[in-house]
């Protein structure tokens, strides 16, 4: 059994037009993004070549195109979509999305509000 190991990338942050109503649809807002992906690293470890990892810029950049891509309204449907791009690449055994929408309408103060999932292989 080969080692889980883990890449983690936080406060990856962009700009999208996410959520229920329409002028968070129309002005859009910045998110703020974290993802750990869970995999093995001995063979990185062992080469030291970036293209027996995950390219965490490349990550960064792929994590940026879908907040960027198409609106939809739940938080947990983005976080689904981040999801899915990651796991993507097949050395990845699972990932921990975190969506935070930092200016989300809550009509109270509020420090932020964020969806984390889990996914993984079956």
């Amino acid at each position: 059994m080969d080692a889980i190991d883990h890449i983690t990338l936080t406060g990856v942050r962009a700009y999208g037009y996410h959520g229920v109503y329409p002028d968070e649809k129309r002005e859009g807002q910045e998110f703020v993004v974290d993802a750990v992906l869970a995999l093995s690293l001995r063979r990185a470890a062992e080469t030291d070549d970036v293209v027996d990892t995950v390219h965490y810029g490349e990550l960064a950049e792929r994590l940026v195109a879908v907040v960027a891509g198409e609106p939809v309204d739940l938080l947990e449907t983005l976080a689904q979509r981040l999801a899915d791009d990651v796991l993507r690449d097949g050395r990845v055994e699972s990932v921990t999305i975190t969506v935070h929408k930092p200016q989300a309408p809550i009509p109270v103060p509020f420090g932020d509000v964020a969806v984390t999932i889990t996914r993984g292989r079956p």
